[in-house]
């Protein structure tokens, strides 16, 4: 996913990037100096599990309060049930993330708060991951992400307090471009890429 934002989609022309999926769970992977960092195990950029709550739940991974406890699509449905929504009865559509992001859009304040607690703690992660890296273009996929602004205005606005240090007051954060079809265009673009060099 990352490798198709950066060569066709909203990281074009950046040469170092924050690339992230919010969906199910939470995905991350870093461009830096114009290629995909993997790290030495191949997981460099795994933001959803960055802490942003030392005595948040118990994540899948085994430890308390990663992003992905509080920014993922189920996380999302699970805190605006647990604490008053009420989805429409019959529900119109699954009882998801959706339904809370299409509540949150007409104005539901618990639907509202569910999205700006999300807000917040990605824009933890995205603070520290920044800190750590220099990185100044961060893109969101996933099906959280087509919340659009129910996501991305608190975000925005959650960045601001929390990127405080001068170099992350750049920090520009972008909706993905290439929808489901990311990881493909990414992978069919390193291919094409690496064809190319071999055969300079």
């Amino acid at each position: 996913m990352a490798y198709g934002e950066y060569r066709l989609g909203a990281a074009r022309g950046c040469a170092d990037a924050l690339c992230m999926v919010v969906s199910t769970g939470i995905g991350g992977a870093l461009i830096l100096h114009d290629a995909v960092h993997p790290g030495p195990s191949g997981n460099a950029g795994h933001v959803g599990h960055v802490g942003v709550d030392l005595d948040g739940e118990r994540c899948t991974c085994g430890s308390r309060g990663c992003v992905e406890t509080i920014a993922s699509g189920p996380a999302i449905t699970r805190w605006a049930l647990a604490n008053g929504w009420t989805p429409s009865r019959p529900p119109t559509v699954p009882v998801d993330a959706r339904a809370v992001a299409r509540a949150a859009a007409g104005g539901d304040p618990i639907a509202l708060a569910a999205f700006g607690r999300a807000a917040r703690a990605l824009a933890a992660a995205i603070a520290s991951t920044a800190a750590l890296t220099d990185v100044r273009v961060v893109v969101i996929g996933g099906g959280v992400a087509r919340a659009g602004p129910v996501l991305f205005d608190p975000l925005r606005t959650a960045l601001r307090e929390q990127a405080t240090l001068p170099f992350l007051h750049a920090i520009n954060v972008r909706p993905a471009l290439l929808g489901a079809d990311a990881g493909l265009v990414g992978a069919a673009a390193a291919v094409h890429d690496l064809w190319e060099s071999e055969n300079l």
